[in-house]
Formats: C-alpha cells, structure tokens, sequence
C-alpha cells in the first residue's frame, strides 16, 4: 500500500499543473458571458430553427467523413466558402438586430445588475388580459372578425414592418376600433409586443397544414401559420360564426369562452416574482451610513 501511495505521489509531482493568473480568470468569465448571451439570442430568435438545420447538415458531413465518401467531400470543401457566405447572408437580420442591441444596452449594468430588486417580471400586465378578453368578447357578440398576434420570445420585427405602425396603449376600445368593419386597419393582423399595440393590418403566413379544417378562412390559416413558425400566441375571432379561437404552436383551438382564454393569456403572460438580494443590501447600506452620516 505504501508503494502505490509512493508511485502515486511520484506521479502526481510530474504532472504540471498550468499556473492561474487574475487575466485568466477574468478571460473565463468574459467567454463564459459572452456564450450565455450568444445562447440566449439564438433562443430568442428565429435562428434557432435555421440552427438546427445547420446541425442537421453537419451531422451529415460528419457522417459521409466516417464512411469516407470521397465525391461528397470533395463537393463540401469545394463548396464552403460559399456555404459560409450563404449563413451569414441567412442570419443577416439577426445579426443586424443584436447589433443593434449591443450598441443600444448598457454592458455594466448587464453584466453587474445592480438595479433588479424583488420584481414582477411579466410580458404584460393583467389590466391588457382583461383588455383583450373584454375586446375579443365584444367584437365576437356581433361578429367582428379579429387577428392579434401577442409576441412571446421571438421578435415579431419582420411581420411588423409588413402593416401600419400603431405604437398605442391597449386597451378593449382600441381593438374594437382597428377591426370595425369598413374602417382602414381592419384587414391583416395586430400585432401586440407588452402592453402596446405595436402594428396593425400586418401579413402572415399562412399554414399549409392538410389537417386544417377546409372550411377556415384566410384568418384562421393565418393565425395558425404564424403559430408554426414563432412562438407567438395568437387570437382570432371569427367574422362568420363570431366564435373565438386560439392558435399555440401549430395547433388550433376554436369555440374558445372568456374564461379559458383569460386563463390562455394568464399562461401566456409568463408572470414571475424575481427576487435578488443585491439591490436591498446596497440600499439598506445606504441608509445606514447616512443615518450614521
């Protein structure tokens, strides 16, 4: 036994352990926070679906190199360049947009969050539930047909820009007006990001889901469609039967009643109770030292 602790010790004393240094540390950090939030905008983003079949891609050519296809691989390396243009020209608006976020944040405040407290972090307030289930019932008493879209996650950017810009307060009144008959926005969809009304009159795809029932119009294709390719929950009320529906992740649920799509909404909401103990030490040390002062 007293060998083997021998042969152990011995062997532990070649082995050169690399020296850590203050920049070394800080290095790991930076990667690491960088990586975080590289992960988080692929997240939030419709990157995610044009990464997974990058992934799917390179496990193909992973697969050809192990079966040693030689024609296919001559073809993939003939051909990277022009790959790597191609991605960057298919994440040419995410790019631009978390550009324009890093210009825009305030990187301290990022990476130390001083300020976050115990708060309520929610997409939007229960006063806009009780808005839209008030505007969706009024508008579906007298058949008004409707389309709002609630940005979840994903940015709705693309789409926005496609209708009219609103940028208003919600409120039950003003869907009511946008959808009236007769009236300039009352084609296309609302598009709703927190607690405002973003856009309105705005094109979306429509699904091609076989599943579908034929009888739906273009609205309920529509709402479904942008279902299908964001995270987005969407409510449509129907102009011809003035029953509500909502459409989740590719799925539609018709003939919807004001409490279950005020629970949908509750859901949808995402309310979450954040509480971080930095900011109330802080301000507690502060009042201390100045009723010492």
């Amino acid at each position: 036994m007293q060998e083997f602790w021998a042969q152990l010790s011995g062997v532990l004393s070649r082995v050169a352990l690399p020296t850590m240094r203050v920049t070394d540390v800080a290095e790991i950090f930076l990667i690491s926070y960088f990586l975080y939030q590289f992960m988080v905008w692929i997240r939030n983003t419709r990157a995610y679906s044009l990464l997974k079949g990058i992934l799917v891609i390179l496990s193909f050519i992973f697969i050809v190199y192990i079966l040693r296809m030689n024609t296919i691989l001559w073809i993939v390396r003939n051909l990277a360049n022009v790959l790597i243009i191609s991605i960057i020209i298919i994440f040419q608006p995410e790019l631009r947009r978390v550009l324009e976020q890093l210009g825009q944040k305030k990187i301290i405040g990022a990476i130390i969050p001083f300020d976050n407290g115990r708060e309520v972090r929610e997409r939007f307030t229960d006063k806009t539930v009780n808005e839209l289930v008030r505007a969706c019932c009024e508008m579906a008493e007298v058949k008004t047909g409707a389309l709002i879209v609630i940005e979840k996650e994903i940015r709705l950017t693309e789409y926005e820009k496609t209708g009219i810009n609103i940028d208003a307060v919600l409120s039950s009144q003003l869907l009511i007006n946008i959808f009236e008959h007769n009236t300039p926005l009352h084609d296309g969809a609302v598009i709703v990001r927190g607690n405002r009304v973003v856009a309105a009159t705005c094109y979306l795809p429509l699904s091609d889901n076989m599943e579908l029932n034929k009888q739906l119009g273009t609205r309920h294709r529509a709402g479904v469609g942008i279902s299908e390719v964001t995270d987005s929950f969407t409510i449509i009320v129907s102009e011809e039967t003035g029953k509500i529906s909502i459409a989740q992740g590719g799925k539609l649920f018709s003939n919807v009643d004001s409490r279950t799509l005020k629970t949908e909404l509750e859901k949808a909401q995402n309310k979450t109770v954040v509480d971080t103990r930095l900011r109330q030490l802080l301000k507690g040390r502060i009042r201390h030292e100045k009723k010492n002062y």
